[in-house]
């Protein structure tokens, strides 16, 4: 077994490379979903606002979309190279999980991810619109997959175990495990939501600064994106709570985690605590009294949470990333959920685009997708230690045997790296932004779309 100083070394550079890969899908996912749609309204209608749209959020769709593979790609060699015994024991079911992944969506995604970068002007429009779905179909498999491998370590079945390997006995069951059913489409409106809010927030960016020629391109997709949350946070509220539920029928040291409670007497919500994990209690806690029973749809408050120290020491989560990383994802929603509520009302009043409150206000919320995805993996992640294949494969005996200097400098090389391509990320959408659309096409239609539609 590995020294406790490699398995957190090698834990933290593994959790910053999946958080930088993470930032990338969270955006670029949606915006490919809203490439493909506003290139099919140019080619149905010819307006040329449309094509100004996706020329636009192209070139960040673009350059997020290549960082994103790229990481994704350091995330694969780290699984053999920092965590080996993981690789050799879960190789027979992750590594053909990962491996349909590359054969189904990256290879639709290298298919047609040129045409739609480079073929705009250079191909017909029906086929640059072909392209564009498909892109947005890969990444969209690639999400399918890549919860599907996860889901399966959260929630393992259908396997027998040989020699310290993992066989598949039933595919369908790896592959459409129970908690895939929950994760999945949470993590597909997360990702949906996010770009929403990064659409959105640039957009009202626009309004705030008065940029005459972005107007009416700021309006349309501020509409759009409003349009996509008032619609998804609803859903994603309830498909989140009964993801919680799910963990905590399936993973009940992770409920208790994120709840904050030691002892299980406690019928209020912990908004703030200072866990001493050591001594098994909280050295500070903030809570609402009654409403953990009432969230538990118990009105009476009498039902309590769960505490931590009913599950064993040696299989506790930490309870200070799990318990943070849900209370980051889950306000973060009610705040998202708020503002969209907000924002419909003032569109549907005919006032969106007359409140500058609101409009400063949703360049402030930009981020606040990523920042949830970021919270919700923090704890889907922290709060299933100390397992790695939860209740069969421990983290501490799935890390290579490398020593604590070898993995310190990696994880050191790591982060200044991904720092770097973060600074030069943002410059570039900085950039960007400030650059604003190009002018509205002008000209003859396109050849699919008559002339009399353009005017």
């Amino acid at each position: 077994m590995a020294s406790s100083t490699v398995v957190e070394l090698s834990r933290w550079q593994f959790a910053i490379t999946a958080i930088f890969h993470m930032t990338f899908p969270a955006l670029t996912v949606g915006l490919s979903v809203l490439l493909a749609v506003v290139y099919t309204a140019y080619v149905r209608t010819g307006n040329p606002l449309y094509l100004q749209i996706f020329r636009f959020w192209k070139k960040i769709f673009a350059v997020g979309f290549g960082l994103g593979v790229v990481a994704g790609t350091v995330m694969t060699f780290e699984f053999g190279l920092n965590w080996g015994t993981y690789a050799h024991a879960v190789g027979p079911v992750i590594g053909v999980t990962i491996g349909m992944e590359v054969i189904t969506a990256f290879f639709l995604e290298a298919g047609f991810i040129g045409l739609m970068l480079y073929g705009d002007g250079r191909i017909r429009p029906r086929t640059m619109a072909l392209a564009s779905w498909m892109v947005a179909f890969g990444t969209l498999l690639s999400t399918t997959w890549i919860l599907s491998a996860n889901s399966w370590m959260q929630d393992p079945v259908g396997y027998r175990k040989t020699d310290g390997q993992f066989h598949a006995t039933d595919w369908a069951d790896i592959l459409l495990n129970p908690a895939f059913a929950h994760r999945f489409p949470h993590m597909l409106l997360a990702v949906l939501i996010s770009a929403a809010w990064f659409v959105g927030g640039i957009s009202a960016w626009y309004l705030v600064k008065n940029r005459v020629h972005a107007q009416p391109m700021a309006r349309r997709c501020l509409s759009i994106a409003l349009g996509v949350l008032g619609v998804l946070m609803p859903i994603q509220l309830y498909v989140g709570d009964g993801t919680a539920v799910f963990m905590g029928q399936h993973q009940l040291p992770k409920l208790e985690a994120f709840e904050g409670n030691w002892k299980s007497d406690n019928n209020g919500y912990n908004l703030l605590v200072v866990p001493d994990t050591d001594k098994g209690e909280n050295l500070l806690h903030v809570e609402v009294p009654y409403l953990g029973s009432v969230i538990a749809q118990d009105l009476s408050g009498k039902t309590t949470t769960p505490g931590l120290l009913q599950t064993p020491p040696d299989e506790r989560p930490n309870m200070w990333t799990t318990f943070y990383g849900f209370r980051a994802m889950y306000f973060t929603a009610l705040l998202m959920f708020g503002t969209a509520f907000a924002g419909v009302v003032l569109r549907l009043r005919r006032r969106l685009f007359d409140s500058p409150r609101f409009l400063k206000w949703m360049v402030w919320m930009t981020p606040a997708g990523i920042i949830a995805v970021t919270g919700g993996w923090i704890v889907a992640e922290t709060g299933r230690q100390p397992w790695v294949v939860y209740g069969q494969l421990r983290t501490a005996d799935a890390v290579s045997h490398l020593s604590a200097p070898e993995v310190a400098t990696t994880l050191a090389g790591f982060v200044l790296l991904y720092v770097t391509l973060l600074a030069v990320w943002a410059r570039y959408i900085v950039r960007t932004v400030k650059a604003g659309p190009e002018a509205l096409p002008t000209g003859p239609a396109s050849p699919d779309v008559s002339e009399a539609l353009v005017a």
